[in-house]
């Protein structure tokens, strides 16, 4: 099949190359068209903390402010009251202070209680806060607010943005600079491994050449989905990190092969058959496997990874398209010219003999001693993931430099009760009134009972409106005639009771994410003291339990899904039931390694003054979104290792020569490969948001354990222990992979009267016969 197809390509590849053109226009115009794409995703709807938010907005109108930002105005010298600190505010403010842009401005200066102008001043008594509210959202807001921090200007205060338009913006230019950086790092390093791979200009450029067409491709694919669905704006990162990494990965093993086969003797379209029918073959697979790994993301709808995933299959698919397609016609058009441009200080490897051909032989040789040290590694790597704390990521993910995140983090620590953590408590009765006498008394009792839970500073509700009010006196008033009603206590009733609902607060110094407000949330779910309705925790806290509690729900089946799927495809590749069990549990070796190495370094805090960031617990997304990424990848490897060895089987027919040969014919190129990898990856470890770096650094040390120890020693040590029986399959299973008829190399078995291979085994230096069995 594949073979018919590289003969396909041969005989037409003009119009392949004209259908490869129109593609990359239509993906110019879809990146032209651009999209809208989101710094988060919807909060999945089934979240307690979601429906709590939802009550909260449906029934008390109090929808969340999304389009505020703060300015903290500061003097080493002069405090908040005197009037010189005072008129340089002013006076700062007075070129923003009628903009039509501006719906609220909040200071120090302009509310009416005292209360109010306290929490807006630092507790030194050296800043103020000054709160906006815009009048637009979104990207819209992100302009406005640069337009109105550009004409805020003081020669006595020091004045440091922040706030949540600024925050958000300073995420999305933090992530476009880590963009353009990594690609104005990747494209040259990449060439230069290129050409010491390949020895000349022509075979290095072409890989090249596919990856940027493959990158045009997924960016315009992912905002032709943006078209559909909402897509996170992490997603283009995604999309260039793989897209370039597999397409060059693919290309590699395709160009590489073709130059053997030419070398060969073998014709053109006999080279580009052979090529198609063996590396063609197992990028195929490879792209399967690596978006069958991507798609793991897909089963956490209702976060931005879904839409990563998404994206990071259509880029593979787009990899996977133009190495089957522009490629070979490429090559059938350039033919030897393959191999011009030779660099002469670098010679291509012989086919035989050198580094790898001693490896694999030392191997074979050795294949326990080879094996226990190796393992034992991988596990020792893997013990911090045992210490893993995962918490929703906040502004520590941007870098300490960044205005946002000096005045968040001054926020929290200058201003009295700025640094408090709130959680949202929601009593809903869907089946009438929140105001009656039996569910006033479940409040009531149910707030005096959270207000005594350990860390909980205070409570507030319809219940705290004069502490010498007791349950009856509450019952009384509000069962009563609500025209007979104090005005102040209209308008608590107002943003606290809703139709079905009435929102408590409760307060606590703890930190968001900290065990201890945790084990608020927690305490007060645990509450049954509320029988007639039902209570509902929202808040950052909430959340963070929540979203991490819905991905430990999800692992299982998206993990199961993809070990499966991907079980049958490596069966349909190389017709065993033997290999893809040992590629799956070698894959979680070397997953659990760099996941060790992910906590070891992020979360654990070592090389953070190193590598630019603040330690911090892992976002819940890193291992999910890391695990989708390196289990496709590390398949990718086993496919393009394996493939090659299950070719030299069904030719030599004897299992201790093919992993040698197979070894020996494409560790160099494994390696290589890798290390395009490694620079693409690395070039995102640069980054300076947490969550890319860390994913960047992650894939990075993933692929370097994968392609050296795992690739290259535990892989060829399993098989040769394993024998013949790495190839079995039962009967019916063998009877299905051949008729459905993918598993046809184009190789024939070598005649029994070759020359002997010499291959060395524990024992002794045997002559095995190819081919003789």
């Amino acid at each position: 099949m594949f073979a018919g197809w590289g003969r396909f390509v041969y005989r037409f590849r003009w119009a392949t190359l004209a259908a490869s053109g129109v593609l990359l226009a239509i993906s110019v115009a879809l990146l032209m068209m651009g999209g809208t794409l989101t710094s988060g995703g919807p909060l999945t709807s089934n979240l307690q903390s979601a429906k709590a938010g939802n009550l909260i907005t449906s029934e008390l109108g109090a929808a969340k402010v999304t389009s505020n930002f703060d300015l903290i105005f500061r003097s080493d010298t002069l405090t908040v009251s005197d009037p010189q600190f005072q008129a340089a505010v002013i006076d700062a403010l007075a070129p923003i202070q009628s903009d039509s842009r501006i719906s609220k401005m909040v200071t120090p200066y302009n509310v009416p209680e005292a209360r109010v102008a306290q929490a807006l001043t630092s507790k030194d008594g050296h800043e103020a806060l000054v709160s906006i509210e815009l009048n637009s959202s979104g990207q819209k807001a992100w302009k406005d607010y640069d337009a109105l921090r550009a004409e805020v200007k003081s020669s006595t205060l020091t004045v440091t943005g922040t706030g949540f338009v600024a925050i958000n913006q300073a995420f999305n230019k933090t992530l476009e600079s880590d963009l353009q950086r990594a690609e104005y790092v990747t494209p040259p390093v990449t060439l230069i491994l290129l050409v010491l791979i390949f020895a000349t200009i022509v075979a290095a450029g072409l890989p090249l050449g596919v990856g940027i067409l493959t990158i045009v491709g997924g960016i315009g694919g992912t905002f032709f989905l943006n078209r559909f669905t909402d897509v996170s704006q992490y997603a283009l990162n995604i999309v260039t990190l793989i897209g370039l990494g597999v397409s060059i990965d693919y290309s590699l093993f395709i160009v590489n092969r073709f130059r053997d086969e030419l070398a060969r003797g073998q014709s053109r379209e006999g080279a580009l058959a052979t090529t198609m029918a063996t590396a063609g073959r197992a990028i195929t697979f490879s792209g399967l496997t690596v978006a069958v790994g991507l798609s793991a993301m897909l089963f956490f709808q209702g976060t931005f990874m879904a839409s990563m995933g998404a994206a990071g299959a259509i880029v593979v698919a787009v990899a996977v398209l133009y190495a089957l397609t522009f490629l070979p016609a490429m090559l059938a058009v350039i033919g030897p010219g393959v191999n011009r441009l030779r660099i002469p200080w670098f010679g291509r490897a012989a086919s035989g003999g050198g580094f790898w051909a001693g490896l694999a032989n030392w191997v074979m040789k050795r294949p326990i001693v080879v094996l226990i040290p190796t393992v034992a590694f991988l596990v020792i790597a893997a013990t911090p993931f045992l210490q893993l704390r995962l918490a929703n990521g906040n502004v520590d993910m941007l870098p300490t430099h960044i205005e946002a995140r000096q005045g968040y983090d001054r926020l929290l620590a200058d201003f009295p009760g700025q640094d408090q953590t709130t959680f949202n408590i929601v009593v809903n009765y869907p089946d009438g009134s929140p105001l009656t006498a039996n569910r006033i008394a479940e409040q009531y009792t149910l707030e005096r009972r959270i207000a005594a839970i350990p860390g909980v500073l205070r409570t507030s509700s319809i219940y705290d409106v004069d502490p010498k009010l007791g349950l009856f006196e509450y019952t009384q008033l509000y069962t009563g005639d609500p025209n007979n009603l104090p005005q102040p206590v209209r308008q608590l009733i107002s943003s606290s009771v809703g139709k079905h609902v009435v929102l408590i607060q409760a307060s606590t110094n703890a930190e968001i994410s900290s065990n201890a407000a945790r084990d608020i949330v927690k305490s007060i779910r645990a509450d049954r003291g509320v029988t007639d309705g039902k209570v509902l925790v929202g808040g950052a806290t909430a959340i963070d339990i929540d979203v991490i509690q819905f991905i430990y729900d999800q692992v299982p089946l998206a993990v199961g899904t993809v070990v499966l799927v991907t079980y049958v495809l490596l069966f349909l590749l190389t017709g065993s039931v033997v290999l893809p069990l040992k590629a799956v549990v070698l894959n979680f070796l070397s997953i659990g390694a760099s996941f060790g190495a992910l906590v070891f370094i992020f979360q654990q805090g070592h090389f953070a003054n190193l590598l630019g960031f603040t330690p911090q617990s892992l976002d819940p997304s890193i291992p999910v979104i890391l695990f989708s990424i390196v289990f496709g990848l590390s398949m990718d490897y086993e496919v393009l290792l394996v493939s090659r060895m299950h070719e030299e089987y069904v030719r030599l027919g004897d299992n201790t020569a093919a992993v040698a040969s197979g070894l020996e014919k494409t560790g160099r190129l494994i390696t290589g490969a890798a290390a395009v990898m490694f620079t693409v990856f690395m070039a995102f470890g640069l980054a300076e948001v947490v969550i890319i770096k860390a994913i960047g650094i992650g894939l990075a040390i993933a692929v370097a354990i994968d392609a050296t120890i795992v690739r290259s020693l535990v892989v060829p040590a399993v098989m040769r222990l394993l024998g013949d029986v790495n190839w079995w399959a039962p009967k019916p299973l063998r009877w299905l992979y051949e008729r459905i008829g993918i598993g046809d190399l184009g190789v024939e078995p070598e005649p029994m009267l070759r020359r002997p291979v010499v291959v060395d085994v524990p024992e002794r230096a045997e002559e095995v016969a190819v081919g003789a069995r």
